[in-house]
């Protein structure tokens, strides 16, 4: 093309006529001569040809030729490099650029559900989601003293048989439930009491309870709302705690991976031992201990925000932001990982257990954190 059909070209955009062929033209007449495979152009005559063209533009000045120009701005930037011999650019390479990279959204994560799994006393073990409700899952005890069934709501529940010789004692028979990341389930025990598990816990008993007391043994977090029995005391081991009740409504919080063993009382009255140190608690208040302490600690707490989970909520006091996090990694079954120092960022208030992962970072970021999803791992930012 000569000059003078350059110039028509650049006229039919001012009028707004130049079509997508007279587009290509222009263009490939200009990248014709930034990279004519004779000769290179020198730097000058690069920046020459690109003035030449502007200078007969009338409008140059104007939004609307910046806006019509930034494949032939990116054509002179390259031809720059082009000269030093770096790049080797071709029209094709120049559309390739311009293509929109779509990124794909990252999978949001659904929240955990009623997962668990029953193991008996002769190693058996059962995956609760495989079980019909109502069903019969299995007979414990030489004469079939134990009947463990699934109610309509999906509880485990123990039966004892009315027939059976009452006079034996069965003291060795235990079963576990346990629960895996993302799941939590609920138990009724042979006497009667509730227990309530929540993710990544399990919870040893005995099919039925024989002898002068009742124990459990616990590890990760559980509700209990046990029947009352005067005559035979309710023990929860966990760790190095022992807690005795005799009916009475508490929280358990125990976890391996976490320093704090905190015992939450809503209703009644417990006992918690810790080596040669013993503690009363009161409705309302919560037991602290850890490995190297000296003493239990005891204080007034919002029993909401300890059972929270029971009700399908998360429930924040006052909570630091890595407890909160250890919450969400059990739950939905995710990695976090700290950019920064988040010791001093304090939650109040809670959303419900089962939304996806987004909806709940969307409110925590209400507390200025941040934080990016990749994959199942959750990177912190402060």
């Amino acid at each position: 093309m000569n000059e003078s059909e350059i110039l028509a070209l650049l006229q039919k955009y001012q009028e707004g006529t130049l079509s997508n062929e007279d587009k290509d033209k222009l263009e490939a007449w200009y990248l014709h001569k930034a990279s004519n495979s004779n000769r290179q152009l020198s730097e000058y005559e690069l920046e020459d040809s690109y003035e030449h063209l502007k200078s007969k533009l009338p409008l140059a000045q104007k939004a609307k030729v910046v806006s019509l120009w930034p494949r032939v701005a990116v054509a002179a930037s390259v031809a720059l490099l082009l000269g030093s011999g770096i790049f080797y650019f071709t029209k094709s390479e120049v559309k390739e650029e311009e293509k929109i990279q779509v990124v794909e959204k990252p999978k949001d994560i659904a929240p955990g559900g009623n997962k668990g799994i029953l193991t008996l006393s002769n190693g058996k073990q059962i995956v609760l989601s495989d079980v019909s409700a109502k069903d019969i899952i299995a007979k414990e005890g030489e004469e079939d003293e134990v009947t463990i069934k699934m109610d309509a709501n999906g509880v485990i529940t123990y039966v004892i048989n009315p027939n059976a010789d009452s006079s034996k004692e069965n003291a060795n028979s235990f079963n576990t439930l346990s629960t895996p990341t993302g799941g939590q389930y609920n138990i009724v025990l042979a006497d009667g009491t509730k227990v309530f598990l929540n993710a990544v816990s399990s919870i040893k008993y005995p099919t039925q309870f024989n002898g002068d007391e009742r124990t459990v043994e616990l590890e990760g977090e559980a509700y209990f709302e046990v029947a009352k029995d005067k005559s035979k005391p309710f023990i929860v081991k966990s760790d190095n705690q022992k807690i005795q009740v005799l009916g009475t409504h508490f929280n358990v919080h125990a976890y391996n991976n976490e320093a704090i063993i905190k015992t939450t009382l809503l209703e009644g009255s417990v006992a918690v031992a810790f080596r040669n140190q013993t503690a009363i608690l009161k409705p309302g208040q919560q037991s602290n201990i850890t490995e190297n302490s000296t003493k239990i600690t005891v204080k007034e707490v919002d029993t909401e925000a300890a059972i929270a989970w029971t009700n399908g909520r998360f429930k924040f006091d006052n909570a630091d932001l890595k407890s909160v996090m250890k919450q969400l990694e059990r739950w939905y079954g995710i990695k976090v990982e700290y950019r920064g120092d988040v010791s001093d960022v304090r939650f109040n208030g809670g959303t419900f257990r089962n939304k996806n992962l987004s909806e709940v970072l969307k409110v925590l970021e209400l507390s200025n954190i941040k934080f990016k999803v990749e994959g199942k791992t959750i990177i912190v930012y402060p």
